[in-house]
This record gives C-alpha cells, sequence and structure tokens, in this order.
C-alpha cells in the first residue's frame, strides 16, 4: 500500500494559500502571497531537501501541477535534488479539463477520482507526495486517504485565505512522529494518521 503524504506550509491559523510569492495564487482578493519567503533560511532548505531524498511520485491539483510544470522542467541542475526529484517522479494530475500535459512522466486522472486514487494507492510503488493543492487536499481529508501530514509551520497568522483543514476535514486521530523548529521560529512536524478521535470526562 503506498502512503499519501500532505506537505503544506500552513500559518498559525491554518492558512495555506500563496506561501510562495503574490502571484501563486491571488484568488479571492489573498493580498498576503509569498508569506513564507522571510522565513526561508539553510535550516529550512535542508529540510526540504530531506524531504525529497527518498523515492516518490507527485500527486497534485491542476493548478499546482501548472505551476510546477512552468518552472521545474527548466530547472535542469543536476546538484539540485529538489528540481531531481520532481522531474524524476511520476506525476499524477488530478483535473476533468487537462487532457496533454507536458511535462514529462505525467499522469491524468479524471472521472471518478476517489477511486482511482484508491487504486493509486494499492499499486506498487513509492509514497504519493501532495504539495500545494488545496482542493485535492479537501477530497483526500474528506475520504480518510491522507496517511501523513509533513507541515510547516510558520509564526504568523493572515486571517482570510484558503485553509488546509477546511470543508474536507474529518474527526481524525494523528500521532507526531516528528518535531523541530527552524532558528525563524517554523515549527517542521510530521503526523501519522492514527485512528479514531477518543474522549473522555474529567468529571
Amino acid at each position: 500500500m503506498r502512503k499519501i503524504i500532505v506537505l503544506s506550509f500552513v500559518t498559525l491559523d491554518g492558512v495555506m494559500q500563496a506561501p510562495g510569492g503574490p502571484e501563486e495564487d491571488p484568488s479571492g482578493g489573498f493580498r498576503y502571497g509569498g508569506w513564507m519567503v522571510p522565513y526561508g533560511d539553510e535550516f529550512m532548505g535542508k529540510e526540504m531537501i530531506r524531504q525529497v531524498s527518498r523515492p516518490f511520485d507527485l500527486l497534485l491539483g491542476r493548478k499546482t501541477y501548472e505551476i510546477f510544470a512552468a518552472y521545474w522542467p527548466n530547472a535542469t541542475n543536476p546538484s539540485d535534488p529538489i528540481a531531481v526529484g520532481f522531474n524524476h517522479a511520476t506525476k499524477y494530475v488530478v483535473s476533468k479539463t487537462l487532457t496533454a500535459p507536458g511535462w514529462n512522466k505525467s499522469v491524468v486522472i479524471s472521472g471518478d477520482v476517489v477511486e482511482e486514487i484508491k487504486r493509486l494507492k494499492e499499486r506498487d510503488g513509492p509514497q504519493l507526495q501532495v504539495h500545494g493543492s488545496g482542493n485535492l487536499i479537501q477530497t483526500l481529508m474528506k475520504h480518510d486517504l491522507v496517511d501523513e501530514l509533513w507541515l510547516k509551520i510558520f509564526p504568523i497568522t493572515l486571517g482570510p485565505g484558503k485553509r488546509l483543514f477546511a470543508d474536507g476535514t474529518i474527526p481524525a486521530a494523528f500521532k507526531l512522529q516528528e518535531c523541530k523548529t527552524s532558528p525563524s521560529g517554523v515549527i517542521i512536524a510530521s503526523y501519522q494518521r492514527a485512528g479514531e478521535v477518543t474522549t473522555g470526562s474529567f468529571v
């Protein structure tokens, strides 16, 4: 069984929209695109490299796929492990409109997306990493298809914006696997799905 791992940059109040730049996703009048950039440092860079240093394929929504496909095929430096990893990976893109993806090793998932992703998980292969792809993440969470969350939690709040835990969120327990903090105050934490939510009472 292949694991689906969601890797997300997220603020303290749960916003995940447009972390990398103002033009990334200005929908809804979002004014804070690029909010993660001031926190980039050597520590963060090494952590991102570590997370793509193992075999993986990509599972992406159409918008994130198009952003990646406009940049990464042109990043051909063989000493850049992120570029090498992304370009080498098979890219599964969820879209009902994309018919001719231009990035090498790209496969379109359409039709019954949930069933196709379930079948994809059952095949042999490396982990499936989900970057960006806010709408796709909601679908994955709604159908309990997320095995792990690898989060980078930034010490800011933004108010309005697309959220990681939005309409697709279901009651679910997770186990903390690893946690560290960057010099700029970013919490880097990984969580593994761990069954149902349990409750109790102090009464």
